[in-house]
């Protein structure tokens, strides 16, 4: 499937026309303070076993789309005004956050937000709240250390004296013990290095081939999220304005030039950025 422009008054299409979607945004509109519009009729489709990736610059409305499905609006004084979000069939925008994770949608903050004071292991562990007292919590905190070797190396060391990096692997582990359906990936490479960036998405990889587990990643590294994501979108001003397979967005002469700052003419700069809003053809 090749990259193509959205009308915003039609829903997205879905990713795969066969695949089983198990989350579906359709024309969702987000109100702040019950006057600031936010997000302006958002759609896009989320496969079961797929990496989706959201993309947009800075205050396009990516953590936001993010907090409509996971339900974290209300303590932001949000509210989803229009529109319905289903998770595998089923309407969940009315659910609490609470409700939403036990039927397996959890969201890894943007700025991960580890308990500072709570150990390392004890982060991970709040993850399970909200399974009780499960047999196999504890096989499961095997599972993560296995992914995040360095995690169990620093497992009984105080969160808040660990680095960013350890804090991304801590806050992508705590969601996993829940043993989620779908993560709700927020900028998973904010303030990371480009080396353990690279490494965050490979295990993000894996725990999406071998694990199972859907994601929706919202992330501003256009580059680094469509190397590892099936799909994605383009997000603008609270609207969808690109879709498309994540090599064809990856080749498309526009998100080339927008978004990483290519074109047949070379890299640009920010003092072009004229060009850019003339250019701009999918609005």
């Amino acid at each position: 499937m090749s990259a193509t422009a959205v009308d915003p008054t039609e829903s997205a299409p879905a990713p795969d026309a066969g695949a089983e979607i198990l989350l579906s945004v359709n024309n969702v509109e987000v109100v702040y303070d019950h006057v600031i519009l936010v997000l302006k009729g958002v759609s896009l489709s989320v496969p079961k076993g797929k990496i989706v990736a959201l993309l947009g610059a800075n205050g396009a409305g990516k953590t936001t789309t993010l907090k409509s499905i996971s339900t974290l609006l209300k303590a932001e004084r949000g509210e989803v005004t229009k529109g319905t979000i289903e998770l595998a069939g089923e309407q969940v925008q009315d659910l609490t956050a609470n409700d939403l994770v036990k039927r397996g949608c959890v969201q890894v903050m943007e700025g991960r937000h580890c308990f500072e004071h709570l150990t390392i292991e004890e982060n991970l562990l709040t993850g399970a709240y909200t399974r009780g007292a499960a047999a196999d919590v504890k096989q499961d905190l095997e599972m993560v250390y296995a992914y995040f070797p360095r995690l169990k190396e620093r497992r009984k060391s105080q969160a808040g004296y660990t680095s960013g990096g350890e804090q991304q692997m801590c806050a992508i582990g705590r969601a996993l013990m829940a043993k989620p359906k779908i993560i709700l990936l927020d900028e998973p490479s904010m303030g990371l290095a480009p080396q353990l960036v690279e490494q965050i998405f490979e295990i993000v990889k894996k725990l999406n081939q071998e694990e199972g587990v859907t994601i929706l990643l919202a992330e501003q590294n256009t580059n680094v999220a469509l190397r590892y994501a099936d799909y994605g979108y383009i997000l603008e001003s609270g609207r969808v304005v690109m879709d498309g397979d994540a090599d064809a967005l990856l080749s498309n002469e526009d998100v080339k030039e927008f978004y990483l700052g290519l074109s047949t003419e070379g890299r640009k700069n920010f003092r072009q950025v004229k060009h850019y809003k003339r250019r701009k053809r999918w609005l």
